[in-house]
């Protein structure tokens, strides 16, 4: 499909002002794009580039339209429609439909006419793989999984034993839903497995990265609900509830029946405690350590940045004297009263 400024426009809620006709074929960047790529403006310290860039089109808000020497595509949150507009010039490619001779499928399966079944993917006995799903190469689909319409599986995927997956997921390489979570007893010094008879329901329109494991629920299941959105080489724990829309970056692990509110975003290397709760419109930022209930919506953090060597094994030294500071201020307290 040709994609002309007018029709990239009409799809994606902005105003036009330039040739309606001029043809789009990719994206870049505002310093390297090329006359035939459509570009952005989100950040403001890019705007130096604004009057130089060779795009073919600039998307931007009205209050930088003024520095535009091309197309301008007008809009409140051009990175919004920058998104919008990469979508249409890059859809996804999908798989044949049908099944692949080299897949094993199980014994009382229904697999929609219009799903997609790779090559080596094995698929046990009553799953239900609904309209338009696309199984990628290698996928390993475990009894009673259930996967809705529009879903994608890419390569070497793992959905365990009666995992429900919504409509509209996305599950990248590696990902593996179900696994048994870290249920151990100890009993006289040696642990003892405790069976993970829950499972994982994960909601509409959810996103998980490359090598993200989510294990079942002890008892209860673990719960992914719609719209969320998880980076590659996250962790989480059985029992664990995440609300809708929240966002997880890269390498966060989530401890056991922790609950995470709505709308929240958890920057990348987080580690957050079991059994604890999150509210609402929380955001913690990257390299964060969660041990306590976060109760009011806000920006948490924790953690020492990066300084100078020299400088970090001072300030750990005076971190540990802070007990011995604290009895000697007690004792200056005591004789001043």
């Amino acid at each position: 499909m040709v994609w002309t400024l007018a029709k990239i426009a009409s799809e994606i809620g902005a105003k036009l002002i330039g040739d309606a006709d001029k043809v789009i074929t990719g994206v870049g960047t505002l310093q390297n794009a090329t006359d035939t790529d459509i570009s952005f403006l989100a950040n403001t310290k890019y705007r130096q580039y604004l009057n130089s860039t060779s795009a073919g089109c600039v998307i931007v808000t009205p209050a930088d339209l003024a520095e535009v020497q091309t197309n301008a595509l007008i809009i409140k949150d051009p990175y919004v429609a920058y998104a919008k507009a990469a979508s249409l010039l890059y859809p996804e490619a999908r798989s044949p439909i049908g099944i692949h001779p080299s897949a094993v499928i199980g014994e009382n399966c229904q697999i929609a006419d219009s799903a997609r079944i790779s090559a080596q993917v094995y698929i046990g006995n009553n799953v239900h793989i609904g309209d338009n799903v696309d199984i990628g190469p290698g996928c390993v689909i475990e009894n009673n999984v259930s996967i809705a319409t529009d879903s994608r599986l890419f390569a070497n995927v793992t959905l365990c034993r009666k995992v429900y997956i919504g409509e509209r997921v996305r599950l990248h390489p590696g990902v593996v839903i179900g696994a048994d979570g870290f249920g151990i007893a100890n009993e006289n010094g040696r642990w003892l497995k405790i069976p993970q008879v829950g499972s994982v329901i994960i909601g509409n329109d959810v996103e998980v990265g490359a090598n993200t494991t989510i294990d079942r629920g002890a008892i209860d299941d673990t719960i992914i609900s719609n719209g969320v959105k998880l980076d590659n080489q996250i962790q989480i724990g059985h029992n664990v509830f995440i609300g809708e829309h929240t966002v997880i970056a890269g390498c966060v692990g989530i401890s056991g029946s922790t609950h995470v509110g709505s709308h929240c975003a958890i920057g990348g290397g987080t580690g957050i405690a079991g059994h604890i709760e999150i509210t609402d419109g929380v955001q913690i930022t990257g390299m964060s350590m969660v041990t306590k209930s976060i109760l009011t919506p806000g920006s948490y953090s924790s953690g020492i940045p990066a300084e100078p060597t020299r400088d970090w094994h001072r300030n750990v030294i005076r971190y540990r004297q802070l007990e011995k500071l604290n009895d000697k201020v007690k004792q200056l307290e005591a004789k001043l009263e």
